[in-house]
């Protein structure tokens, strides 16, 4: 008998001993919690959680905030860029990490127009023949793409603009209002100035959308100010060496003290013009505001070579949310806007990292 109680004993405690080996190595829940939200994963489904940026606000977010499970989403989403210039290249870059990072079952053909609408408008006619089941475009031109565009529609492709209005009707446009960029970038200039001074205008190309409009805004911008004056307006078409060429020509055309501000639509086109002003001396004299907030203009704002920009978001993940709703049948609004804050020295260090390009 005494026996058979050791045995018993022992049993017992070899079977405590076990229990306190067991819990010595679970997780407590709340911090397996907290390490989960602290890697990025939403708590409910595993899902990593979308990151939309500093561009989509409130509003942006919860019209692209997808109803259906991101992995039962299946489908082939063509993105077609407007140029090879760091917008483009960004646009395309970020539709691949976005795409991988959310959304595994959905496959993207990515193509260029290379600024150049006959190129776009050819690779639009591809995709069409790939079968893609959305179109994700930024347009070259509003006008020269459009039958193009109108024959994806005839295919049943359905067709999300961004960046870029057209005339031909999307399933939703996403981007920037331009119009506006132009105006914050005009009164930047307005305030620099105090309302008085020469400006060069250093625009995009010309049939452009985004040329067009911010353009406009630069114009209402300086409406009511008689004492700024717009000296000379011309296309630098989106290229860092244009901008750079045409620069220096106004730079030799008009002697020290004649400019005194530079208004540029787009940084990579800035960035060709300071190059201009400071081989010829004059960082001193001459205001320069810009717009898009690409990572080589930050700089140029921290260093002080440009007085201020227009944050453009690329317009991603946003795109390929847009059409990852598509694919999944659900609503979009016809435009989705996108934030487009002032940066200066004094935030410049809020968007460093965070434009995409």
């Amino acid at each position: 008998m005494e026996r058979v109680k050791l045995v018993g004993y022992a049993g017992l405690v070899l079977a405590l001993l076990m229990m306190v080996a067991c819990n010595s190595n679970e997780v407590n829940p709340i911090e397996a919690s907290n390490e989960e939200n602290l890697s990025g994963e939403a708590a409910s489904d595993g899902a990593i959680a979308i990151d939309f940026g500093l561009f989509c606000g409130d509003g942006c977010q919860e019209v692209l905030t997808l109803e259906a499970p991101r992995e039962s989403i299946n489908g082939k989403v063509g993105v077609i860029a407007s140029g090879i210039f760091p917008y483009g290249v960004g646009t395309m870059r970020m539709a691949e990490e976005t795409v991988k990072k959310y959304f595994p079952n959905i496959k993207t053909i990515i193509g260029n127009g290379k600024s150049d609408p006959v190129t776009q408008s050819a690779v639009i006619d591809d995709f069409i023949a790939q079968r893609v089941d959305v179109l994700v475009i930024d347009l070259v031109e509003k006008d020269s793409v459009n039958a193009a565009l109108e024959r994806a529609k005839d295919a049943g492709i359905p067709i999300i603009l961004i960046d870029r209005w057209s005339p031909v009707e999307g399933l939703t446009l996403i981007k920037a209002e331009d119009v506006e960029v132009g105006r914050k970038a005009g009164q930047q200039v307005v305030a620099l100035l105090n309302g008085k001074g020469n400006v060069i205008e250093l625009k995009g190309t010309a049939a452009s959308t985004t040329t067009i409009d911010r353009n406009k805004g630069i114009l209402e911008a300086f409406d009511g100010y008689p004492h700024i004056k717009i000296i000379e307006s011309m296309n630098a078409d989106f290229d860092q060496d244009k901008g750079f060429k045409m620069m220096e020509h106004m730079l030799q055309r008009f002697p020290a003290g004649q400019i005194h501000a530079v208004v540029s639509h787009a940084d990579v086109m800035t960035m060709g013009a300071i190059q201009a002003i400071k081989a010829a001396g004059r960082e001193d004299e001459i205001i320069v505001v810009s717009v898009d907030a690409q990572e080589t203009a930050l700089e140029a704002i921290e260093s002080g070579a440009i007085d201020a920009t227009v944050a453009y978001p690329i317009v991603m993940p946003m795109g390929i949310l847009a059409a990852a709703k598509t694919i999944a049948g659900e609503s979009m609004p016809k435009f989705i806007e996108l934030d487009a804050p002032v940066v200066t020295k004094e935030n410049v260090e809020k968007y460093k990292d965070k434009t995409g390009y």
